[in-house]
């Protein structure tokens, strides 16, 4: 599975903004897809996850009810839509993939995905 990151940019405080993941591969819709970001000096961070099925979401706390991922199986794409951005958001975004062993399957640890994109930068400033 080969993964691509899009749609990053810089906006100011209170936007929103729409990240991609494009992925190949015929077996996609077996992976669980995982978004995570990278601040400058900070550790990769788990952000949101969605099972394979799409009928599975989990977030991170601090972007609970801001953040929404979603995916397209038709076309094997993934987003991260991100609404009421603050500048404690900006960093590399990532997607990241891994084969789930059921429909409601996902994973918030890094160790945990096989799979990466190149990351997004994300810019918000205040």
């Amino acid at each position: 599975v080969q993964l691509q990151a899009s749609g990053g940019g810089l906006v100011q405080a209170g936007d929103s903004l729409r990240l991609s993941c494009a992925a190949s591969g015929r077996s996609f819709s077996t992976y669980v897809v995982g978004w995570f970001r990278q601040a400058p000096g900070k550790e990769r961070d788990f952000v949101a996850a969605i099972s394979r099925t799409g009928g599975t979401t989990h977030y991170a706390d601090s972007v609970k009810e801001r953040f929404t991922t979603s995916r397209e199986k038709t076309k094997n794409m993934v987003y991260l839509q991100m609404i009421a951005l603050k500048p404690e958001d900006t960093a590399v975004y990532y997607c990241a993939a891994r084969y789930a062993f059921s429909d409601s399957s996902y994973y918030t640890g890094v160790q945990e995905y096989d799979y990466w994109g190149q990351g997004t930068l994300v810019t918000v400033s205040s």
